[in-house]
């Protein structure tokens, strides 16, 4: 008995450790800090010395937050308080003289309030007790009616909106919201040359941070140019970024510029009284863990992906960001694809729901997302694809007003026919492409505006807006109906590009068409039309930014064409190699030659040599060769159906929010590995397959599947099936 009594103590010893421990965390109102946040790092970019903001609506974080919380203690608490901004603090609703930095909660049950004004950077609270913390269960409301209750005490029978605080994990209390920023380690150059006055440095790579200049000394000028490429950094009168000094140091000392620029190459130019050691940078990146990983028989395909992960590193900062060098902004194209990316690398949730938010902005809404249409539905589909991956619906639960007003605002831009086409101030994008018409409505912003309303009628169930959702579906199944309808030629065996006065035009586009297939929007009669007549036809204009080579190889993956698909990406992506990339690009078009390479945009230079949307491969691999995908929200069920795609072998991992997935591949064994939730292995083989650790399945035509469950390993003999 008494050994019992000893180990129950140590029991609740622990657990009043655990509460001792219990983590404070900064918290403000929901999606305030990503939206200041992202205001700050936009208004970075420069080009040729000059500012450069984004063109389209900033939104701003509520200057006045009230916060509360409330507690009932067994004994009274004291309290310290950290506060981003001018304060009071009240218990039941009486205040605290003056804005005390620790307080004493009485026992018994009270409410905890803080009401916070910061109008320069966003008002956030870290409160830190012994079980009185502040984290995501307190709630704020930017609309406080409290002098409507008569009683004295804080109300929420006077209407007022509170929502759970946001957070991320800034856990310190010294280090508040509006002093972060990302980590930085040095970095040293891999060749300097010397001339009178001049060093030009080469880093070796693609990179991004803070020039350090070693020993700088002197009074005069000092001229720095940087160059993602080497023309570009000699190229004094064309390159897109650089920095003018005036320096006056009496003695030697080491200098950190303060504006971080993407760069290989810097081309320092200096007057005769200045003296400078050498020259060294601070790589600035974000601290994600890599999860998802990929190697294989052919070291070209190798090599493609190490300087994939390396180009969505470098892109992936605060945010997923567009390009390094420029904009160095929030797109939400671009953003939609490293989301997808992410599902395959890192898995870092934070990042996505980060970007989505400082994406969205407030009400009222005024404009499409970065001003174009299309960016508006990748926004919806990024929260579709969101919830697939990671199964998170208190996201959606927390965020629905802003989708909803966010949808109510697109709807209201329909035109006679229900149809969306172009309006005042409306930019329609889809790609950077020739000769590519945007009059009319578009079969392709139609798709995706389905697409999108899908999206709704799945996030309002998930909140429990059941007519919301009832009628977002009857929305989208109409659409669908007219997509159609109205833009589906059977003769052309294709989705048609537009709808002009009344009528569809004759013009087939590859966009609308590739989407359609991996949105399984099509039968298999129409897949292969769509194969046949559009992706393979070479008389259908050609795609030639890796951001829309993603979504076409992606359909011919879907269409089981991993064979083509690879060449193609050892052609396009290995073409870039071979032209010295050391990240992938903007935009490659291997008839350019020389410096034709590095222009765009009617400038010498003003191509991105480092672009977050050239990273598809990592993408590419992960969910059509390795062949692993969610079906399932948060990965509750999953799919592996490897593909070799006339590699020999493969191997890899995926995360998944409960463990990651291990794929081995050759044309005669597979080792399975699998994670959290119900797995199905998939796969052809030429012979009867073998394995002793589960029950495989013929279901049919050379198809067999085998269950998989989570943390087991299975050893499977088979022959591949060649096409």
């Amino acid at each position: 008995m008494k050994k019992i009594l000893v180990l129950l103590g140590l029991v609740f010893c622990m657990e009043g450790i655990a509460t001792a421990q219990k983590q404070a965390t900064w918290i403000w109102y929901p999606g305030d800090f990503e939206i200041w946040l992202s205001n700050e790092m936009q208004n970075r970019r420069t080009e040729r010395n000059t500012f450069l903001p984004p063109f389209w609506k900033l939104d701003s974080h509520y200057p006045l937050i009230d916060f509360h919380r409330d507690y009932n203690l067994k004994k009274p608490e004291k309290v310290k308080l950290y506060v981003e901004g001018k304060y009071n603090v009240k218990i039941d609703g009486k205040a605290i003289m003056g804005a005390p930095e620790e307080i004493e909660v009485p026992a018994g049950k009270h409410r905890l309030s803080l009401k916070v004004f910061n109008q320069a950077t966003v008002p956030a609270i870290y409160v830190k007790g012994k079980t009185i913390v502040s984290d995501s269960s307190w709630l704020l409301t930017y609309e406080d009616k409290e002098w409507i209750d008569q009683s004295g005490k804080a109300s929420d029978q006077s209407g007022t909106t509170w929502l759970n605080a946001g957070h991320w994990n800034l856990n310190d209390s010294l280090q508040p919201p509006s002093t972060f920023h990302l980590p930085t380690k040095p970095e040293y150059a891999k060749k300097t040359k010397r001339k009178n006055h001049s060093l030009f440095i080469d880093f070796g790579k693609e990179t991004f941070g803070f020039i350090k200049l070693h020993g700088l000394e002197g009074k005069g000028k000092v001229m720095i140019y940087y160059g993602e490429s080497k023309e570009e950094a000699l190229s004094v009168d064309s390159c897109e970024t650089l920095d003018r000094l005036d320096i006056i140091s009496e003695e030697s000392i080491d200098s950190i510029l303060p504006d971080s620029k993407a760069f290989r190459y810097v081309n320092i130019q200096y007057s005769s009284d200045i003296t400078i050691d050498s020259v060294s940078m601070l790589y600035e990146y974000a601290p994600v863990t890599e999860r998802g990983s990929f190697r294989c028989s052919d070291d070209e395909i190798n090599e493609i992906y190490d300087v994939s992960k390396y180009t969505f590193h470098l892109n992936t900062r605060e945010f997923f960001i567009d390009g390094i060098k420029r904009d160095r902004w929030i797109w939400s194209g671009d953003a939609y694809q490293s989301y997808l990316m992410n599902y395959y690398l890192y898995f870092d949730s934070p990042t996505v729901r980060r970007t989505l938010l400082a994406l969205r902005g407030k009400n009222p809404v005024t404009s499409h997302i970065n001003n174009i249409m299309d960016y508006t539905f990748y926004w919806f589909m990024g929260i579709y694809d969101y919830y697939l991956y990671t199964g998170d619906k208190s996201f959606i639960r927390k965020f629905y007003p802003r989708m909803k007003s966010m949808m109510k605002f697109v709807l209201g831009r329909r035109d006679k026919n229900g149809l969306l086409e172009g309006l005042p101030g409306d930019w329609v994008f889809i790609d950077w492409a020739k000769n590519l018409s945007k009059k009319g409505a578009l079969s392709f912003e139609q798709l995706l505006f389905t697409r999108s309303l899908e999206t709704m009628a799945i996030s309002a169930k998930i909140a429990g807006k059941e007519k919301d959702a009832d009628r977002y579906k009857q929305l989208a199944n109409q659409l669908k109906s007219k997509l159609f309808d109205i833009y589906w030629n059977k003769n052309k065996h294709a989705f048609v590009h537009s709808f002009v006065n009344g009528s569809p035009t004759n013009s087939v586009r590859r966009y609308t068409n590739m989407f359609a297939i991996f949105f399984g929007y099509l039968n298999d009669k129409q897949k292969e039309g769509v194969k046949d007549h559009v992706l393979l036809n070479d008389k259908v204009p050609e795609i030639t930014t890796p951001y829309m080579r993603f979504y076409e190889l992606e359909a011919l993956c879907a269409l089981g064409e991993q064979d083509y698909v690879l060449n193609e990406i050892k052609d396009y992506w290995g073409g870039m190699l071979k032209l010295g990339a050391t990240t992938f690009w903007e935009e490659y078009n291997p008839k350019d030659t020389g410096v034709e390479n590095y222009a765009m945009y009617g400038r010498p230079f003003g191509k991105s040599l480092c672009h977050a949307w050239g990273a598809s491969p990592i993408y590419l691999l992960g969910k059509y060769y390795l062949g692993v995908r969610p079906t399932g929200p948060g990965y509750k069920s999953y799919v592996i159906q490897p593909k070799l795609g006339g590699l020999k072998w493969m191997k890899g991992t995926v995360p998944t929010p409960d463990g990651d997935i291990a794929v081995y591949c050759s044309t005669q064994k597979m080792k399975i590995k699998g994670a959290g939730g119900n797995g199905t292995l998939c796969f052809q083989s030429k012979t009867q397959p073998v394995c002793q650790e589960g029950v495989i399945k013929s279901i049919g035509h050379n198809k067999y599947e085998m269950e998989v469950e989570k943390g087991k390993e299975y050893n499977i003999e088979y022959t591949v099936l060649k096409k």
